[in-house]
């Protein structure tokens, strides 16, 4: 079992499971190198026919590691240019596998795993789950697809105020503007989203495939370029005076004074 990130394939279902629960799952520099290689086997990979990804512990994730991102050599900016660069190229790829893709969600839903949630087909979520949006709250503009993904599910509107507000929300609201498509029990989480991917596993998997691109063709959001333009913005963003303040408060446990700077 890796570091960051288990893999088994069983039955046409492969099932990456994020392994870092004590450190509340975080999307660090080790994490996004094992996805990575593992899409890259995926696409690979002779008789796949469903991917699942879920995670151990009390919450999927935190989203990016803030301690990571505070003072780290190099300045912040390159740190950030490197992470996006290959975290950004693995999502792409995730997202756009030609067999449908089950997230399987609990607890806290944060930051940058929100999106990576949001880009999967399904999205199964427990009942004491909950999602949030916090680049505004740490002074950093949205990366990981954020704006395509939240923008797909929620239309833009509803996902440019979850974002700018730095919304928490319940299980229930999620399910209402449409963030995730079914909401179960704490107990019935496991079983359900194994049902609905053995389900998918079973079914037309070339007419799967054919359906996944339509959709992404149809939704107009230019995906690839859109992550660039994450990129780009985060990375600029990660050089103020703001961004700095936002991470070092939130380390702190304290309120961020930001001075739009």
């Amino acid at each position: 079992m890796s570091r960051s990130l288990d893999f088994k394939f069983e039955d046409g279902i492969a099932t990456l499971t994020l392994t870092q629960p004590e450190r509340g799952n975080p999307l660090d520099r080790a994490l996004i190198h094992e996805l990575k290689e593992r899409v890259l086997w995926l696409w690979q990979c002779e008789g796949l026919r469903c991917v699942v990804l879920c995670s151990q512990g009390r919450n999927f994730s935190f989203g990016g590691d803030l301690r990571s991102l505070h003072s780290p050599s190099g300045g912040l900016p390159a740190l950030v240019q490197e992470w996006t660069s290959d975290l950004h190229m693995a999502l792409q790829r995730l997202w756009a596998l030609p067999v449908p893709l089950v997230a399987q969600v609990q607890g806290a839903v944060m930051g940058g795993a929100l999106s990576l949630v949001a880009g999967c087909d399904i999205v199964v979520a427990a009942q004491e789950s909950s999602f949030g949006s916090a680049f505004a709250r740490i002074g950093l503009s949205c990366d990981s697809g954020t704006s395509a993904t939240l923008s797909s599910r929620m239309g833009m509107a509803r996902a440019r105020r979850f974002v700018l507000l730095a919304e928490v929300l319940d299980s229930t609201t999620a399910l209402a503007i449409g963030l995730v498509d079914i909401v179960v029990p704490n107990e019935q989480l496991t079983d359900q989203a194994s049902a609905i991917a053995g389900q998918l596993a079973r079914g037309p998997t070339l007419a799967y495939g054919e359906i996944k691109r339509l959709f992404l063709r149809a939704g107009g959001s230019q995906l690839q370029a859109q992550l660039e333009e994450e990129a780009l913005a985060i990375a600029r963003i990660a050089a103020t005076q703001d961004a700095a303040e936002g991470i070092d408060a939130l380390l702190a446990k304290r309120t961020p004074l930001f001075k739009g700077q």
